[in-house]
Protein backbone atom coordinates (compact mmCIF):
# COMPACT_ATOMS: atom_id res chain seq x y z
CA UNK A 1 0.00 0.00 0.00
CA UNK A 2 1.44 3.39 -1.02
CA UNK A 3 0.09 6.90 -0.42
CA UNK A 4 -0.30 9.72 -2.96
CA UNK A 5 3.41 10.58 -2.72
CA UNK A 6 4.56 6.98 -3.24
CA UNK A 7 5.49 6.39 0.41
CA UNK A 8 4.94 2.75 1.43
CA UNK A 9 2.34 2.56 4.22
CA UNK A 10 1.87 -1.19 4.59
CA UNK A 11 2.80 -4.55 3.08
CA UNK A 12 1.19 -7.98 3.16
CA UNK A 13 1.76 -11.30 1.38
CA UNK A 14 -1.36 -13.12 0.10
CA UNK A 15 -1.86 -16.28 -1.98
CA UNK A 16 -4.87 -15.66 -4.22
CA UNK A 17 -3.91 -17.84 -7.21
CA UNK A 18 -3.17 -21.49 -7.93
CA UNK A 19 -1.54 -23.65 -6.63
CA UNK A 20 -3.52 -22.83 -3.48
CA UNK A 21 -6.76 -23.80 -1.77
CA UNK A 22 -10.11 -22.15 -1.07
CA UNK A 23 -9.15 -21.28 2.50
CA UNK A 24 -6.07 -19.34 1.34
CA UNK A 25 -8.04 -17.60 -1.43
CA UNK A 26 -10.71 -16.54 1.08
CA UNK A 27 -8.00 -15.31 3.50
CA UNK A 28 -6.31 -13.38 0.66
CA UNK A 29 -9.57 -11.67 -0.28
CA UNK A 30 -10.28 -10.71 3.34
CA UNK A 31 -6.78 -9.28 3.80
CA UNK A 32 -7.08 -7.14 0.64
CA UNK A 33 -10.54 -5.89 1.70
CA UNK A 34 -9.15 -5.05 5.14
CA UNK A 35 -6.34 -2.97 3.58
CA UNK A 36 -8.78 -1.21 1.22
CA UNK A 37 -10.97 -0.16 4.16
CA UNK A 38 -8.09 0.77 6.46
CA UNK A 39 -6.25 3.01 3.97
CA UNK A 40 -9.25 4.08 1.85
CA UNK A 41 -7.62 2.65 -1.29
CA UNK A 42 -9.11 3.78 -4.61
CA UNK A 43 -6.85 2.02 -7.13
CA UNK A 44 -5.23 -1.42 -7.30
CA UNK A 45 -2.23 -1.94 -9.59
CA UNK A 46 -1.71 -5.46 -10.94
CA UNK A 47 1.63 -6.38 -12.55
CA UNK A 48 1.21 -7.95 -16.00
CA UNK A 49 3.59 -10.87 -15.24
CA UNK A 50 2.92 -14.39 -13.98
CA UNK A 51 -0.73 -15.11 -13.01
CA UNK A 52 -1.81 -11.54 -13.77
CA UNK A 53 -5.08 -12.71 -15.34
CA UNK A 54 -5.92 -14.89 -12.34
CA UNK A 55 -5.07 -11.98 -10.01
CA UNK A 56 -7.28 -9.71 -12.12
CA UNK A 57 -10.20 -12.14 -11.70
CA UNK A 58 -9.74 -12.20 -7.90
CA UNK A 59 -9.42 -8.38 -7.70
CA UNK A 60 -12.60 -7.94 -9.78
CA UNK A 61 -14.41 -10.29 -7.37
CA UNK A 62 -13.11 -8.33 -4.35
CA UNK A 63 -14.29 -5.03 -5.91
CA UNK A 64 -17.77 -6.46 -6.58
CA UNK A 65 -18.01 -7.61 -2.95
CA UNK A 66 -17.11 -4.16 -1.56
CA UNK A 67 -20.35 -2.34 -0.93
CA UNK A 68 -20.42 1.41 -1.36
CA UNK A 69 -16.69 1.77 -2.14
CA UNK A 70 -15.49 2.95 -5.54
CA UNK A 71 -12.32 1.00 -6.32
CA UNK A 72 -10.77 0.45 -9.77
CA UNK A 73 -7.83 -1.62 -10.93
CA UNK A 74 -5.25 -1.20 -13.66
CA UNK A 75 -2.88 -3.66 -15.33
CA UNK A 76 0.65 -2.23 -15.10
CA UNK A 77 3.66 -3.20 -17.17
CA UNK A 78 6.07 -4.72 -14.68
CA UNK A 79 9.05 -5.10 -17.03
CA UNK A 80 12.26 -4.55 -15.12
CA UNK A 81 10.61 -4.57 -11.66
CA UNK A 82 12.48 -7.73 -10.66
CA UNK A 83 15.78 -6.18 -11.84
CA UNK A 84 15.08 -3.08 -9.72
CA UNK A 85 14.09 -5.14 -6.65
CA UNK A 86 17.50 -6.87 -6.60
CA UNK A 87 19.47 -3.68 -7.28
CA UNK A 88 21.67 -1.71 -4.85
CA UNK A 89 19.33 1.28 -5.15
CA UNK A 90 16.27 -0.77 -4.06
CA UNK A 91 18.25 -2.15 -1.11
CA UNK A 92 19.10 1.42 -0.04
CA UNK A 93 15.50 2.56 -0.52
CA UNK A 94 13.82 -0.42 1.21
CA UNK A 95 16.43 -2.13 3.40
CA UNK A 96 13.80 -3.96 5.48
CA UNK A 97 11.83 -5.38 2.50
CA UNK A 98 12.39 -8.59 0.55
CA UNK A 99 12.58 -8.55 -3.28
CA UNK A 100 8.86 -9.33 -3.67
CA UNK A 101 7.83 -6.38 -1.53
CA UNK A 102 10.23 -4.06 -3.39
CA UNK A 103 8.76 -5.17 -6.73
CA UNK A 104 5.24 -4.54 -5.42
CA UNK A 105 6.17 -1.02 -4.28
CA UNK A 106 7.72 -0.32 -7.69
CA UNK A 107 4.60 -1.57 -9.56
CA UNK A 108 2.39 0.67 -7.38
CA UNK A 109 4.58 3.73 -7.94
CA UNK A 110 4.68 3.14 -11.70
CA UNK A 111 1.00 4.08 -11.88
CA UNK A 112 1.66 7.38 -10.08
CA UNK A 113 4.77 8.51 -11.94
CA UNK A 114 6.16 5.94 -14.42
CA UNK A 115 9.14 8.08 -15.43
CA UNK A 116 10.37 8.61 -11.86
CA UNK A 117 10.23 4.86 -11.26
CA UNK A 118 11.62 3.63 -14.60
CA UNK A 119 14.78 5.77 -14.40
CA UNK A 120 15.87 3.57 -11.47
CA UNK A 121 16.55 0.63 -13.78
CA UNK A 122 18.78 0.07 -16.79
CA UNK A 123 16.55 0.79 -19.85
CA UNK A 124 17.78 -2.50 -21.40
CA UNK A 125 15.96 -4.39 -18.61
CA UNK A 126 12.59 -3.10 -19.87
CA UNK A 127 12.88 -5.26 -23.01
CA UNK A 128 13.19 -2.78 -25.85
CA UNK A 129 12.84 -5.01 -28.91
CA UNK A 130 12.99 -8.42 -30.52
CA UNK A 131 16.72 -8.48 -31.27
CA UNK A 132 18.19 -6.30 -28.52
CA UNK A 133 20.68 -8.99 -27.40
CA UNK A 134 22.17 -9.26 -30.91
CA UNK A 135 23.17 -5.61 -30.94
CA UNK A 136 26.37 -3.94 -29.81
CA UNK A 137 25.50 -3.58 -26.10
CA UNK A 138 27.66 -0.47 -25.57
CA UNK A 139 26.00 1.40 -28.45
CA UNK A 140 22.54 0.19 -27.40
CA UNK A 141 23.18 1.40 -23.83
CA UNK A 142 24.28 4.83 -25.08
CA UNK A 143 21.26 5.26 -27.38
CA UNK A 144 18.79 4.13 -24.72
CA UNK A 145 20.43 6.43 -22.15
CA UNK A 146 20.01 9.34 -24.59
CA UNK A 147 16.29 8.50 -25.04
CA UNK A 148 15.73 8.48 -21.26
CA UNK A 149 17.61 11.79 -21.00
CA UNK A 150 15.36 13.31 -23.70
CA UNK A 151 12.23 12.10 -21.87
CA UNK A 152 13.28 13.45 -18.47
CA UNK A 153 14.36 16.84 -19.87
CA UNK A 154 11.21 17.13 -21.96
CA UNK A 155 8.99 16.53 -18.92
CA UNK A 156 11.19 18.45 -16.45
CA UNK A 157 11.51 17.65 -12.75
CA UNK A 158 10.12 19.18 -9.57
CA UNK A 159 13.22 20.31 -7.70
CA UNK A 160 11.57 19.75 -4.32
CA UNK A 161 10.30 16.20 -4.86
CA UNK A 162 12.56 14.60 -7.52
CA UNK A 163 14.79 11.72 -6.49
CA UNK A 164 18.54 11.61 -7.21
CA UNK A 165 18.20 8.87 -9.91
CA UNK A 166 15.69 11.08 -11.78
CA UNK A 167 17.81 14.24 -11.57
CA UNK A 168 20.89 12.38 -12.87
CA UNK A 169 19.35 12.48 -16.34
CA UNK A 170 18.91 16.26 -16.32
CA UNK A 171 21.31 18.10 -18.60
CA UNK A 172 24.47 19.18 -16.73
CA UNK A 173 23.77 16.99 -13.66
CA UNK A 174 25.76 13.89 -12.78
CA UNK A 175 25.34 11.27 -10.03
CA UNK A 176 27.35 13.25 -7.43
CA UNK A 177 25.56 16.57 -8.07
CA UNK A 178 22.14 14.84 -7.98
CA UNK A 179 22.95 13.36 -4.55
CA UNK A 180 24.25 16.76 -3.39
CA UNK A 181 20.97 18.45 -4.44
CA UNK A 182 18.93 15.92 -2.43
CA UNK A 183 21.28 16.29 0.58
CA UNK A 184 21.06 20.11 0.38
CA UNK A 185 17.25 19.91 0.19
CA UNK A 186 17.06 17.58 3.21
CA UNK A 187 19.34 19.83 5.27
CA UNK A 188 17.96 23.27 4.29
CA UNK A 189 14.35 22.48 3.40
CA UNK A 190 12.55 23.07 0.10
CA UNK A 191 14.16 25.20 -2.62
CA UNK A 192 12.45 28.60 -2.86
CA UNK A 193 13.99 29.65 -6.19
CA UNK A 194 16.31 28.34 -8.89
CA UNK A 195 19.20 30.61 -7.82
CA UNK A 196 19.56 28.53 -4.64
CA UNK A 197 20.92 25.73 -6.85
CA UNK A 198 24.19 27.66 -7.02
CA UNK A 199 24.68 27.01 -3.28
CA UNK A 200 24.72 23.23 -3.90
CA UNK A 201 28.28 21.80 -3.61
CA UNK A 202 29.93 21.03 -6.99
CA UNK A 203 27.09 22.69 -8.96
CA UNK A 204 28.89 25.54 -10.72
CA UNK A 205 27.63 28.29 -13.06
CA UNK A 206 28.10 26.10 -16.16
CA UNK A 207 26.06 23.19 -14.75
CA UNK A 208 23.45 25.71 -13.55
CA UNK A 209 23.20 27.17 -17.04
CA UNK A 210 22.54 23.70 -18.47
CA UNK A 211 20.10 22.38 -15.87
CA UNK A 212 18.10 25.39 -14.62
CA UNK A 213 15.50 25.40 -17.40
CA UNK A 214 14.51 21.77 -16.68
CA UNK A 215 14.10 22.24 -12.91
CA UNK A 216 10.67 23.39 -11.75
CA UNK A 217 9.72 24.90 -8.38
CA UNK A 218 6.01 25.01 -7.63
CA UNK A 219 4.88 27.66 -5.11
CA UNK A 220 8.35 29.26 -5.01
CA UNK A 221 9.19 32.95 -4.64
CA UNK A 222 9.39 33.48 -8.42
CA UNK A 223 6.47 32.31 -10.65
CA UNK A 224 8.94 31.98 -13.59
CA UNK A 225 10.62 29.09 -11.72
CA UNK A 226 7.53 26.91 -12.29
CA UNK A 227 7.90 27.19 -16.07
CA UNK A 228 10.35 25.86 -18.64
CA UNK A 229 11.63 29.40 -19.26
CA UNK A 230 15.41 29.48 -18.72
CA UNK A 231 16.71 32.10 -16.25
CA UNK A 232 18.63 33.67 -19.17
CA UNK A 233 15.25 34.47 -20.78
CA UNK A 234 13.59 35.91 -17.64
CA UNK A 235 14.32 39.47 -18.78
CA UNK A 236 12.73 38.83 -22.19
CA UNK A 237 9.73 37.13 -20.52
CA UNK A 238 9.34 40.15 -18.21
CA UNK A 239 9.33 42.52 -21.22
CA UNK A 240 6.76 40.30 -22.96
CA UNK A 241 4.45 40.39 -19.94
CA UNK A 242 4.84 44.19 -19.69
CA UNK A 243 3.82 44.51 -23.37
CA UNK A 244 0.64 42.56 -22.57
CA UNK A 245 -0.03 44.69 -19.44
CA UNK A 246 0.69 41.70 -17.20
CA UNK A 247 3.05 40.91 -14.33
CA UNK A 248 4.71 37.71 -13.04
CA UNK A 249 1.82 37.22 -10.62
CA UNK A 250 -0.56 36.84 -13.60
CA UNK A 251 1.23 33.71 -14.85
CA UNK A 252 -1.23 30.83 -14.93
CA UNK A 253 -4.24 33.15 -14.56
CA UNK A 254 -6.81 31.90 -17.09
CA UNK A 255 -8.44 35.34 -17.31
CA UNK A 256 -5.20 36.91 -18.58
CA UNK A 257 -4.20 35.98 -22.13
CA UNK A 258 -0.94 36.69 -23.93
CA UNK A 259 -2.01 37.96 -27.36
CA UNK A 260 0.65 38.67 -29.98
CA UNK A 261 -0.26 40.08 -33.37
CA UNK A 262 3.19 40.23 -34.97
CA UNK A 263 5.57 37.56 -33.62
CA UNK A 264 8.58 38.72 -35.64
CA UNK A 265 8.29 42.34 -34.48
CA UNK A 266 7.64 41.36 -30.82
CA UNK A 267 10.62 38.97 -30.83
CA UNK A 268 12.90 41.79 -32.04
CA UNK A 269 11.51 44.18 -29.42
CA UNK A 270 12.20 41.86 -26.50
CA UNK A 271 15.55 40.71 -27.92
CA UNK A 272 14.98 37.01 -28.69
CA UNK A 273 14.40 34.86 -31.77
CA UNK A 274 10.88 34.03 -32.94
CA UNK A 275 11.09 30.30 -31.93
CA UNK A 276 12.24 31.35 -28.41
CA UNK A 277 9.32 33.80 -28.16
CA UNK A 278 6.83 31.05 -29.07
CA UNK A 279 8.42 28.75 -26.48
CA UNK A 280 8.22 31.44 -23.77
CA UNK A 281 4.52 32.07 -24.53
CA UNK A 282 3.75 28.34 -24.43
CA UNK A 283 5.45 28.01 -21.03
CA UNK A 284 3.88 31.13 -19.51
CA UNK A 285 0.39 30.04 -20.57
CA UNK A 286 0.72 26.70 -18.82
CA UNK A 287 3.10 26.92 -15.84
CA UNK A 288 4.05 23.57 -14.33
CA UNK A 289 2.88 21.93 -17.56
CA UNK A 290 3.51 18.20 -17.83
CA UNK A 291 3.43 17.11 -21.50
CA UNK A 292 2.24 13.67 -20.34
CA UNK A 293 -1.09 15.23 -19.30
CA UNK A 294 -1.96 15.56 -23.02
CA UNK A 295 -1.70 11.78 -23.50
CA UNK A 296 -4.76 9.51 -23.14
CA UNK A 297 -5.20 8.32 -19.53
CA UNK A 298 -4.69 4.69 -18.52
CA UNK A 299 -7.71 2.40 -18.77
CA UNK A 300 -9.15 1.83 -15.28
CA UNK A 301 -11.44 -1.19 -14.86
CA UNK A 302 -13.64 -2.51 -12.08
CA UNK A 303 -14.86 -5.78 -13.63
CA UNK A 304 -13.57 -8.45 -16.02
CA UNK A 305 -15.10 -9.08 -19.42
CA UNK A 306 -15.38 -12.64 -20.64
CA UNK A 307 -14.61 -13.72 -24.19
CA UNK A 308 -18.22 -14.83 -24.62
CA UNK A 309 -19.37 -11.26 -23.77
CA UNK A 310 -17.62 -9.94 -26.89
CA UNK A 311 -19.77 -9.26 -29.95
CA UNK A 312 -18.70 -8.33 -33.48
CA UNK A 313 -18.66 -4.56 -34.00
CA UNK A 314 -18.15 -3.77 -30.30
CA UNK A 315 -15.96 -0.68 -29.75
CA UNK A 316 -13.59 -1.02 -26.79
CA UNK A 317 -10.65 0.83 -25.26
CA UNK A 318 -7.47 -1.19 -24.80
CA UNK A 319 -3.76 -1.02 -24.08
CA UNK A 320 -1.12 -2.17 -26.57
CA UNK A 321 0.78 -4.98 -24.84
CA UNK A 322 3.11 -6.18 -27.62
CA UNK A 323 4.06 -5.12 -31.14
CA UNK A 324 5.30 -7.71 -33.61
CA UNK A 325 6.11 -7.68 -37.33
CA UNK A 326 2.57 -8.61 -38.41
CA UNK A 327 0.51 -6.54 -35.98
CA UNK A 328 -0.12 -5.57 -32.35
CA UNK A 329 -1.62 -7.39 -29.39
CA UNK A 330 -4.10 -5.29 -27.41
CA UNK A 331 -5.38 -5.95 -23.89
CA UNK A 332 -9.13 -5.19 -23.89
CA UNK A 333 -9.86 -6.56 -20.43
CA UNK A 334 -10.59 -10.19 -21.26
CA UNK A 335 -8.33 -13.14 -20.46
CA UNK A 336 -6.94 -13.13 -23.98
CA UNK A 337 -5.20 -10.26 -25.77
CA UNK A 338 -6.69 -9.48 -29.16
CA UNK A 339 -4.65 -9.10 -32.36
CA UNK A 340 -4.85 -6.04 -34.58
CA UNK A 341 -3.38 -7.26 -37.88
CA UNK A 342 -1.03 -4.84 -39.68
CA UNK A 343 -3.71 -4.36 -42.37
CA UNK A 344 -6.19 -3.22 -39.70
CA UNK A 345 -4.01 -0.59 -38.01
CA UNK A 346 -4.98 2.34 -40.25
CA UNK A 347 -6.46 3.04 -43.66
CA UNK A 348 -4.78 6.44 -43.98
CA UNK A 349 -1.37 5.24 -45.15
CA UNK A 350 0.69 2.20 -46.12
CA UNK A 351 2.16 0.63 -42.98
CA UNK A 352 5.67 -0.76 -43.38
CA UNK A 353 5.90 -1.89 -39.74
CA UNK A 354 3.29 -1.72 -36.92
CA UNK A 355 5.72 0.38 -34.82
CA UNK A 356 5.11 3.22 -37.31
CA UNK A 357 1.55 3.43 -35.95
CA UNK A 358 1.53 2.06 -32.37
CA UNK A 359 3.93 1.33 -29.53
CA UNK A 360 3.70 -0.68 -26.32
CA UNK A 361 1.63 1.14 -23.70
CA UNK A 362 -0.50 3.13 -26.17
CA UNK A 363 -4.18 3.46 -25.27
CA UNK A 364 -6.19 2.69 -28.42
CA UNK A 365 -9.81 2.30 -29.49
CA UNK A 366 -10.52 -0.98 -31.25
CA UNK A 367 -13.46 -2.69 -32.93
CA UNK A 368 -14.08 -6.42 -32.47
CA UNK A 369 -13.94 -8.16 -35.89
CA UNK A 370 -14.30 -11.79 -34.81
CA UNK A 371 -14.06 -14.06 -31.77
CA UNK A 372 -12.94 -17.70 -32.07
CA UNK A 373 -13.86 -19.38 -28.78
CA UNK A 374 -12.30 -22.71 -29.80
CA UNK A 375 -8.87 -21.35 -30.71
CA UNK A 376 -9.12 -18.55 -28.13
CA UNK A 377 -8.45 -15.86 -30.74
CA UNK A 378 -9.79 -12.32 -30.94
CA UNK A 379 -9.41 -10.31 -34.15
CA UNK A 380 -9.53 -6.55 -33.69
CA UNK A 381 -9.35 -3.48 -35.91
CA UNK A 382 -8.28 0.09 -35.27
CA UNK A 383 -10.18 1.21 -38.37
CA UNK A 384 -13.47 2.17 -36.68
Amino acid sequence: VVDATGKVLDTAVVYPTAPTNEVKIKAAKEKVKQLIRKYNISLISIGNGTASRESEQIVAEIISELEGKKVSYVITNEAGASVYSASKLATEEFPEFDVGQRSAASIARRVQDPLAELVKIDPKAIGVGQYQHDMNQKKLGERLGAVVEDCVNNVGVDLNTASAPLMEYISGINKTIAKNIVAFREKNGAFKNRKELLKVPKLGPKAYEQCAGFMRIANGTDPFDNTGVHPESYEAAEKLLAKCSMSREDIGNKDKVIFIKDYKKTAEEIGVGEPTLRDIIKELERPGRDPRADMPPVVLRSDVLDMKDLKEGMILKGTVRNVIDFGAFVDIGVHQDGLVHISQLTNKKFVKHPLDVVKVGDIVEVKVLSVDMQKKRIALSMIL
